[in-house]
């Protein structure tokens, strides 16, 4: 299975990426070519759309280890999940680190552009948490 894992530097907390990252409200707003949009249901889950369909989507962070596992497919029992993590650099900046995996039925091609597409977002995770710095 071929995985890449992308690395962003901030200068920025800490505390302040961990808290941004790690709520999926704030998905749409950093993930604009993965995630068009967010919705809660009736049993509290939260459903992505992306340009391939709606996806299920959940969030398991942990802010003691800076650890945020993504989750998202059609159910519950079939999800893939995007393991990142947020480490604390020791110049008080931050390293944001997103581990994606080429699936089983995902084409070289399509998980290329997939990890391109990352790199895309890259930005705007910036200009979300290093604004107030």
């Amino acid at each position: 299975m071929n995985n890449q894992t992308h690395c962003l530097n901030l200068a920025a907390p800490r505390d302040r990426v961990f808290g941004f990252l790690s709520q999926i409200e704030n998905l749409p707003k950093w993930a604009t070519l993965f995630c068009q949009g967010l919705r809660r249901d009736a049993q509290g889950r939260h459903w992505i759309a992306t340009r391939q369909g709606e996806m299920l989507f959940r969030i398991e962070a942990d802010a003691a280890t800076g650890v945020i596992d993504m989750f998202g497919g059609p159910s519950e029992d079939a999800m893939a999940c995007w393991p990142a993590r947020v480490i604390e650099r020791p110049d008080g900046g931050t390293l944001f680190l997103f581990t994606a995996f080429q699936y089983p039925g995902v084409s070289d091609a399509a998980f290329a552009a997939q990890c391109a597409g990352l790199e895309q977002e890259f930005p705007h995770i910036r200009a979300h948490t290093e604004e107030a710095s």
